[in-house]
């Protein structure tokens, strides 16, 4: 991939994102056949889910959100593009892809996946990866925090998260969004080091002693890791290990990381998606799900910073909706409505 390409996508998908706010509904159809490939494909948060080219993508995903959130807004945190590298064998698969997260702002006015509208402005968390072929979008991947949504509405369908509830800042005192090229010795030195820290660190577990992982290695002491609804910010490796990863892993102990959809890393930014990037069995309890004993998948989207040889900031998306209705638990099931 040549810098000059990876500009070139870049702008298509950063120009596609303010098109699909500012065009009126009318217009949206051509916004998206002008940038999409026929075979286009969308992979969204359960109950969205997949969806099938360009006028799928509209009346299943981004006309709904448009009308359900008056003045949509889209607030970028991040946003940068690389080749992917996300195969556990290291054979790196050329594909090119685009991606970025932060918040959409909007006034919540008509219900919306079954969540029912509180007529007051809210954010969403999104994380959104698109595939670049000649030009063309041809597949994209959002993950949106449910979780968090309900509760801005007031509705817990988990327990509090051990972390911090409603924490999604930009990078720290740094700038995020890489419209212009990046240094590429950077770009690889990112590259590779997410790419030991996934392969030859997180899935080297014993199954009995954290240490096993060598995080430690990887994330610095002070790390901010930003987790979903429900499970919530943790400052520094301690309470990341405390509040997250021991309830993790107790849980799912044998969990593995499986050959990635992208990781791909621009600057000192990197970015990892997996739809089932994640097999494991659940063998102890979850938050309030005790073990089922079933075999699951985690459908999971995280940004990482790094500074030196360590990361120090990580924000994650996991499709909670998704993994909890494979232990037979519908979250959404859980939205109480009002009795007419």
């Amino acid at each position: 991939m040549t810098i000059e390409l990876n500009q070139a996508n870049k702008r298509l998908v950063w120009d596609h994102w303010r098109a699909l706010e500012r065009v009126p509904e009318s217009g949206l159809a051509e916004v998206m056949r002008n940038v999409v490939d026929a075979s286009f494909r969308f992979h969204g948060p359960d109950p969205v889910n997949d969806l099938q080219g360009a006028d799928g993508f509209l009346a299943g995903y981004w006309l709904p959100l448009r009308q359900s959130f008056t003045g949509l807004k889209r607030r970028s945190h991040m946003f940068f593009g690389g080749a992917s590298n996300g195969r556990a064998d290291g054979r790196d698969d050329g594909r090119l892809w685009v991606g970025g997260t932060g918040l959409f702002d909007g006034v919540f006015e008509r219900d919306w996946l079954g969540i029912p509208a509180n007529g007051q402005p809210v954010h969403i968390r999104w994380g959104e990866c698109s595939r670049v072929v000649d030009g063309r979008i041809a597949e994209t991947y959002v993950l949106l925090d449910l979780v968090d949504l309900l509760q801005q509405v007031g509705i817990q369908v988990l327990p509090p998260g051990r972390g911090a509830d409603g924490v999604w800042p930009p990078p720290r005192n740094d700038v995020a969004i890489l419209l212009d090229a990046q240094d590429e010795n950077e770009s690889r030195a990112t590259l590779d080091l997410i790419r030991r820290f996934i392969f030859d660190s997180l899935n080297v577990y014993d199954q009995e002693d954290l240490e096993s992982m060598g995080v430690a290695d990887y994330f610095h002491p002070r790390v901010e890791w930003y987790g979903p609804g429900g499970i919530g910010h943790c400052s520094g490796l301690k309470a990341f290990e405390d509040l997250h990863q021991k309830h993790w892993l107790r849980a799912f102990p044998d969990r593995a990381v499986q050959d990635l959809d992208n990781l791909f890393a621009e600057g000192d930014y990197t970015c990892g998606l997996g739809w089932a990037g994640v097999h494991a069995t659940h063998k102890g309890q979850y938050l309030d799900c005790p073990a089922t004993g079933k075999r699951i998948v985690v459908n999971g989207l995280d940004y990482w910073r790094r500074r030196g040889d360590q990361f120090i900031e990580n924000w994650v998306f996991v499709d909670m909706i998704h993994l909890f209705r494979q232990f037979g638990v519908d979250l959404l099931a859980r939205v109480p409505h009002p009795v007419t």
